[in-house]
């Protein structure tokens, strides 16, 4: 079977997959960009509540400041052919209520990685850079925990094929304001490596 088809039909699979259904606030609605030869792959945690109504990755605030992070167009961006967008989770997992002693999101579902991560990596053989957005990426890729803030200041190990990230919600202006050496440094390098790779 041509690998176009391989991943066609693994695509086809996650848009009906209902494994974690019953545990989600909404309907079932996986959010994932692919193609087989697209260059760049973006692992991030899992939509939030505007992605999942609007049915594109990064569909909000986080969104526009990785396009920025990253120097491209939102044209540039929703382009399969360049952008590989594979979360660790591909439907909203629902939000902590205020009797949480946490806030925001909750972590992905752990289905989604378990089932469907390895084989649909299988079939993205084309991929020059993987860019890790946050922890729970960053923890399976690189098969150990690492915090965000030492994954980061240990990026040029990894770098070109690998760049750490923290995530690009709001939630996380302190720590860009703690640690501007991140848009400083290593946005203009990644600018750079995604220029040469979408040309």
């Amino acid at each position: 079977m041509p690998k176009e088809a391989l991943l066609d039909n693994l695509l086809k699979q996650v848009q009906q997959c209902q494994l974690c259904s019953e545990h989600l606030p909404f309907a079932a609605k996986p959010i994932v960009q692919l193609a087989s030869n697209a260059k760049i792959l973006i692992a991030g945690q899992a939509p939030g509540q505007k992605t999942h109504h609007k049915g594109h990755p990064f569909d909000d605030a986080s969104g526009e400041r990785l396009r920025s992070w990253l120097g491209v167009t939102r044209e540039q961006f929703y382009d399969p052919e360049l952008f590989a967008f594979l979360p660790m989770g591909f439907c909203f997992p629902g939000s902590y209520s205020s009797a949480d002693k946490k806030s925001g999101d909750k972590p992905p579902r752990p289905e989604c990685a378990a089932t469907w991560r390895q084989p649909i990596l299988n079939e993205l053989k084309h991929i020059e850079l993987t860019l890790l957005v946050g922890q729970y990426a960053i923890e399976w890729h690189l098969k150990r925990k690492l915090a965000v803030t030492k994954a980061v200041e240990q990026w040029q190990e990894l770098w070109p094929q690998v760049l750490v990230m923290p995530h690009p919600s709001p939630r996380n202006n302190i720590w860009l304001k703690r640690h501007p050496e991140f848009e400083q440094q290593i946005i203009p390098k990644l600018q750079q490596q995604i220029a040469i790779l979408i040309e």
